[in-house]
């Protein structure tokens, strides 16, 4: 695949990351139990039903690339250093929203090349909203089957912003960055949804400041990216992928323009 195949996945990655999300809602409508991994967080057949289709579906649509998931069994560094492409999965993403039944999770399917996403799907299929970008086609979003629209971020230079914080991990040093901006309004969210508000210019930042994985942010980061906005670490550098450690940093999601988010962070350890 060459970096100008990117756009020519878009649509079958779309169309395999609601697949999935039908495989999801068969359980999430039908009742389920929670089991717990290894690391404690949560784990349903949903789970396992949408890495399934996804790994498979994938397999076929680009044989040779390698597909990382979350439900994957575990790949050391010394093989994936040497992945010029991968598939990197969130079957589900929200395990913890899917089971307190709230509808605010996500599939993530993300194309990375180079250590940075060059495509991104993020489907939300309790809404059957699609976010959908590539590094050289822009960023759409297209709920059901409705017109499909090019999504920009905001600019924010002063007044009020509005911040998304995490429904299920914010914790004490997102609160001291709220205290620290002052005058704002929040709205709380689950799974990569978070990323596609500030991607579709209805949210202008939304601090991380606490663990998440690679899989986690890949798809709704190059979204963010395409539609003009960041996802940056506290050395303001781009996420990075495939790293040694498939822990990402704290982070912080703006839209376009020079305002500094960074100045009103608290002092982290």
């Amino acid at each position: 695949m060459s970096a100008r195949d990117h756009h020519k996945y878009l649509n079958p990655a779309c169309d395999i990351a609601r697949e999935a999300g039908r495989r999801i809602l068969d359980v999430y409508e039908s009742g389920f139990e929670v089991e717990e991994k290894k690391d404690h967080s949560p784990l349903t057949k949903a789970d396992r039903a949408a890495h399934e289709i996804i790994c498979e579906r994938l397999e076929l649509l680009t044989p040779g690339v390698p597909v990382l998931s979350e439900e994957s069994d575990e790949v050391n560094y010394g093989k994936r250093a040497g992945w010029k492409q991968f598939w990197l999965v969130d079957p589900l993403d929200g395990t913890k929203e899917f089971i307190n039944r709230n509808g605010e999770f996500t599939v993530n399917i993300a194309l990375i090349e180079g250590n940075r996403p060059v495509l991104g799907v993020v489907y939300v299929p309790v809404t059957g909203l699609t976010y959908f970008a590539s590094a050289d086609a822009g960023a759409f979003k297209q709920k059901g089957e409705c017109e499909i629209q090019a999504i920009h971020t905001r600019r924010f230079e002063s007044g009020k912003p509005i911040v998304v914080a995490s429904r299920s991990h914010a914790g004490p040093e997102t609160e001291a960055f709220l205290k620290n901006l002052g005058e704002h309004d929040v709205v709380s969210m689950g799974s990569a949804i978070k990323l596609c508000l500030v991607a579709q210019g209805t949210a202008d930042v939304y601090p991380r400041l606490g663990p998440t994985m690679e899989w986690d942010t890949a798809a709704a980061q190059c979204v963010v990216e395409a539609a003009g906005g960041r996802v940056t670490d506290l050395n303001r550098q781009p996420l990075a992928y495939n790293k040694s450690s498939l822990l990402n940093p704290s982070f912080m999601v703006s839209g376009c323009g020079d305002y500094d988010w960074y100045r009103h962070l608290p002092a982290l350890k």
